[in-house]
């Protein structure tokens, strides 16, 4: 018979710092207005100094694995842009901190998307026999790469983490993977990107304000492009797996700015109620964002077992994917 990968663990964390608007506008040239008017986010979570990606990445995986029944997983996949270091990967150590000795862990780099290409070869690991259990977590530490003072990144972006672990199972259970599409298109790798600190342009240590060693994003085309692309790549997913549109419960998308989440679901002819929602108490939180969301839903009541839901995500790359599943009747370890 015919096997699925099942989502049977959750976990989420967030850093206990908060960031108002109002913070923000002590420091630069903003206001909580221009701020919540424009992104939807009234409030983010940062890292205190010294806090690192995998600090964040190792308090959710042990919260997913425990929401699992603990036990241990024999693949670990970490979905982030902000690794501890340049070299060695991030995931390795994680794992070695969560105790999962010997388990093969590698760092995935898809941005905001990182979480649904994840989530895409977690899948494929289980399916194909190659892993029984597999912790797939999206952290990231925005808050480490943006310019302290640029009112166009630094409102957005917060820190946080997100964990799920999934196991074989059927493909008509409560937790199944359904259909899922991954896309790519590297010609607009500059509208997201920090472009200083890798071989093609290294860090000159001799000037400390290099151009180009902080995150920068172009916001205007992104927003088309994202909207463009989720909505595209959802209703593709969406079909695959025989859903009409009203027969999609919940939207869990990547928690970019409000505005493109209102723009998504109504192409999708999907009201704001069944979607996903809290980027205004915690930002635009990258790879973390889906299963930060999903932690969220489930504590609000909006995402329920047997939900159809739909995930969706654009990152920079251009990366971007959607997937469907049906929702699992699991306790997520709170953030």
């Amino acid at each position: 018979m015919r096997k699925s990968a099942v989502l049977c663990g959750l976990g989420a964390y967030l850093p206990e710092r908060v960031v108002t608007n109002d913070d923000l506008a002590k420091i630069m040239d903003t206001t909580d207005e221009w701020i919540s008017s424009r992104t939807g986010i009234r409030e983010r979570r940062v890292v205190e100094p010294g806090v690192s990606t995998g600090d964040l990445a190792v308090h959710a995986g042990a919260r997913a694995l425990k929401s699992a029944g603990g036990e241990p997983v024999d693949l670990v996949i970490l979905a982030t842009s902000t690794p501890d270091h340049p070299c060695p990967a991030t995931a390795p150590f994680v794992a070695h901190r969560l105790g999962l000795v010997d388990t093969p862990a590698w760092d995935l780099s898809a941005v905001c998307s990182g979480f649904l290409y994840g989530l895409t070869a977690a899948s494929s690991f289980i399916t194909a026999g190659s892993a029984r259990r597999v912790l797939l977590i999206g952290a990231d530490a925005f808050s480490t790469i943006l310019a302290p003072a640029d009112r166009a990144t630094r409102p957005i972006f917060g820190d946080g983490a997100g964990a799920v672990v999934l196991r074989p199972g059927d493909p008509d259970e409560p937790g199944a993977l359904g259909p899922s599409v991954l896309g790519s298109d590297g010609s607009l790798r500059e509208l997201i990107t920090v472009r200083a600190g890798g071989s093609r342009e290294p860090l000159d240590p001799a000037d400390p304000e290099q151009e180009g060693r902080y995150f920068t994003m172009r916001g205007r085309s992104v927003f088309r492009h994202a909207v463009a692309r989720m909505t595209a790549a959802t209703t593709e997913v969406r079909e695959r797996a025989g859903w009409r549109p009203e027969d999609v419960d919940c939207l869990v998308a990547h928690q970019a700015n409000r505005r493109i989440l209102q723009a998504v679901a109504q192409r999708l002819a999907l009201p704001m109620e069944r979607c996903a929602l809290h980027l205004d108490r915690v930002g635009n939180t990258a790879a973390a964002s889906i299963p930060l969301a999903m932690a969220d839903a489930v504590a609000d009541g909006r995402l329920k077992s047997g939900h159809r839901v739909l995930l969706t995500a654009y990152g920079g790359g251009a990366t971007w994917g959607a997937a469907a599943l049906t929702w699992p009747g699991i306790t997520p370890q709170p953030a």
